[in-house]
């Protein structure tokens, strides 16, 4: 087994190591109904379309989207329908929380190879945590370092930067595992790291870029496929 400290796989959670297709619409929907049912003065695809219309100005890392529509909506906050929203929403998204069929086998075997394993998300640091602690993976990641706690997000230089910092990693021996092309794979090759995506829905055209300027970015279908390339 190789032990070098320095080599470090970053993973990103949503959609890399857990399988979140759907999940936040779902949760949304039965946070709706239940409100809607309790007296929320709207019917459920209207107040479906006010909270869509509050999480895109908000942003989907705000913490009080239920509050701001009760006051939207009724003038005024409603605690009650706050808490139905709010803790409806919580506990179906964690039901529905799931991870990828391999996800355990790789961290298994990325730990028996000496890598050691972090998160980089764009995300609240407790929400991180929270996630990989309801499925028990927890103890396979060194550190999560956050959008929240770094002030930047992905695909920004600085967020891989504090990172590799936190690590003490080499980025020359490091990699970035993630789904999305811009924020995970462009991010980490501009830091120094190099990239494996996955469960992406990557255009033509950036695989085209990736041939063209010779990227350090391999591409696969699956979590489990990392075992062929690290």
């Amino acid at each position: 087994m190789n032990t070098d400290d320095e080599r470090v796989v970053f993973f990103d959670i949503d959609g890399t190591l857990l399988d979140t297709s759907d999940f936040a619409e779902t949760a949304r929907k039965a946070a709706i109904g239940l409100m809607v049912d309790n007296g929320l003065p709207l019917d459920k695809d209207e107040a479906y379309g006010v909270l869509k219309t509050i999480i895109r100005e908000k942003g989907s890392n705000y913490g009080k989207h239920f509050n701001v529509m009760t006051q939207v909506v009724l003038g005024h906050e409603d605690p009650m329908l706050v808490a139905l929203g709010m803790i409806t929403y919580h506990n179906v998204k964690m039901a529905l929380l799931r991870p990828f069929p391999e996800t355990l086998n790789t961290l298994i075997y990325l730990k028996s190879q000496g890598y050691r394993l972090a998160v980089i998300s764009n995300g609240i640091t407790i929400k991180q945590w929270e996630k990989l602690v309801r499925l028990n993976i927890h103890s396979f990641f060194d550190a999560v370092i956050t959008s929240e706690e770094v002030g930047k997000e992905k695909p920004e230089k600085l967020i891989f930067d504090v990172a590799l910092r936190k690590m003490k990693g080499n980025a020359e021996k490091s990699v970035m595992v993630g789904n999305k092309f811009k924020a995970d794979a462009l991010g980490a090759v501009n830091a120094g790291l190099s990239a494996i995506l996955i469960n992406s829905d990557i255009t033509e055209d950036d695989r085209d870029y990736i041939k063209k300027e010779q990227l350090d970015i391999h591409v696969l279908d699956d979590i489990g496929d990392v075992r062929t390339i690290l």
